[in-house]
């Protein structure tokens, strides 16, 4: 009978350590992993088009031949 109650009370030990800690944990770990994921692709997203922006404007910005462009020289006296 005694070794009975010892084995329900380990059982019910591991069962709770199980339920109560190892499943909660192992959820948030992957809870976590997923928004570090998504952050990741949110970065990647932002570099893009920060990219893409930098280069709209080094080729909007650069004059072309004969629009509004003098050619500068110095003269001294």
């Amino acid at each position: 009978m005694f070794k009975i109650l010892v084995y329900g009370f380990i059982i019910y030990i591991v069962y709770r350590f199980i339920f109560d800690f190892a499943i909660p944990v192992s959820k948030a770990s992957s809870q976590v992993r997923e928004k570090l994921q998504e952050m990741q692709r949110q970065q990647e997203e932002a570099a893009r088009q920060q990219q893409a922006q930098s280069q709209q404007r080094t080729s909007s910005s650069k004059p072309s031949v004969g629009e509004d462009y003098i050619e500068f020289e110095e003269v001294k006296k």
